[in-house]
């Protein structure tokens, strides 16, 4: 079919060599033989009047035009998906929707196991892709690689909805025999004491706790500096290391690992622990099915403490309607 002299055919190629880029590889992807994807290529070219991909060895490079051209072809590809051909009622119980999320080792081990139990029992057909962090998470929300990325609402960006899961706190963990830990940690200790320190990306961007640190003029020392938090405790063993870890996921090593718990000597801020999607999802009747399940089980993890307070925040909700709740990434039944 040809839309103003575009076979649009050629968009789906075009985005999959822009995802693959490779040509046998984007090739495959769309069910296409070699030699008809190399003239799916010439003609983009010549209805573009551009390259639009050099060859680098058998890595397909982009052109600029070809770089400007990835994003609106995506988003025009996926609200066709969504709008067009996936419009049909979500029926959870028989859905094979596998969902792709993007979340740290922290997450999956406190929270996203209730999660998995939780769609077990309701939709045993829908599954899940459990991706690590990544540097580009926008981007890849953007062009709707992942479903979801859950991760502290600090470093989420304003492009896409977002709601809040539940509040989280640091705490200063050691081996049960380390001395450092016997008496009360003060901060001239805590600076000087060797630390095993997460950076979950690429690019090593402060963690929390050391943007934290860093805005207070403080930088701690870090001996050992691991990829996961799960990675923390075992580096920790018979020494007289310490880390900084959320407070759950110490719970978590509690049992199973001779650790040692003590307040740290800086107020650390608390932090809150959100999810993130697609802006053109929010219309997507399988993303607001599990946005409800996460919000759900994140509320099940709220101290009793707070249960009044949850309850009173409540009230402001649920006289609202349902699509209200689901699309306004603003709204959410434990925000004031």
């Amino acid at each position: 079919m040809r839309f103003k002299g575009l076979d649009l055919n050629l968009l789906v190629a075009l985005d999959s060599l822009m995802t693959e880029r490779n040509l046998s590889a984007a090739a495959r992807r769309i069910n296409l033989s070699q030699p008809a994807m190399s003239a799916a290529v010439a003609r983009l070219r010549a209805y573009f009047g551009d390259e639009l991909f050099a060859m680098r060895g058998r890595t397909l490079v982009p052109t600029p035009r070809a770089e400007g051209l990835a994003a609106p072809v995506r988003e025009a590809l996926l609200h066709i998906q969504l709008s067009i051909i996936s419009r049909d009622a979500f029926n959870p119980a028989d859905s094979h929707r596998r969902f792709r999320i993007s979340l740290s080792d922290c997450i999956t081990l406190v929270f996203f196991r209730r999660i998995v139990d939780r769609v077990a029992r309701d939709a045993p057909t829908v599954s899940f892709e459990l991706l690590p962090l990544a540097d580009d998470h926008d981007e890849l929300l953007r062009r709707g690689e992942i479903d979801f990325l859950i991760l502290p609402d600090s470093f989420m960006s304003s492009a896409h909805p977002k709601a809040p899961l539940f509040e989280e706190r640091l705490v200063c963990v050691g081996c049960r025999t380390n001395k450092q830990l016997s008496r009360r940690l003060t901060l001239e200790r805590y600076m000087s004491i060797r630390q095993v320190a997460v950076r979950c990306d690429l690019t090593r961007k402060p963690s929390i706790e050391d943007h934290f640190l860093l805005k207070q003029g403080l930088k701690r020392r870090v001996d050992i500096v691991v990829q996961s938090f799960s990675m923390i405790p075992p580096m920790l063993l018979g020494t007289d290391r310490i880390g900084v870890m959320p407070s759950r996921l110490v719970k978590h090593f509690e049992k199973t690992a001779p650790l040692r718990v003590v307040d740290l000597p800086l107020s650390f801020p608390a932090f809150t622990e959100a999810v993130q999607w697609p802006a053109f999802h929010n219309s997507d009747p399988a993303s607001i099915w599990m946005r409800e399940i996460l919000l759900q089980e994140a509320s099940r993890m709220v101290p009793r403490r707070d249960a009044t307070r949850t309850s009173r925040r409540s009230k402001f909700t649920q006289h609202l309607p349902s699509a209200t709740l689901r699309t306004n990434p603003d709204i959410h039944p434990d925000t004031p």
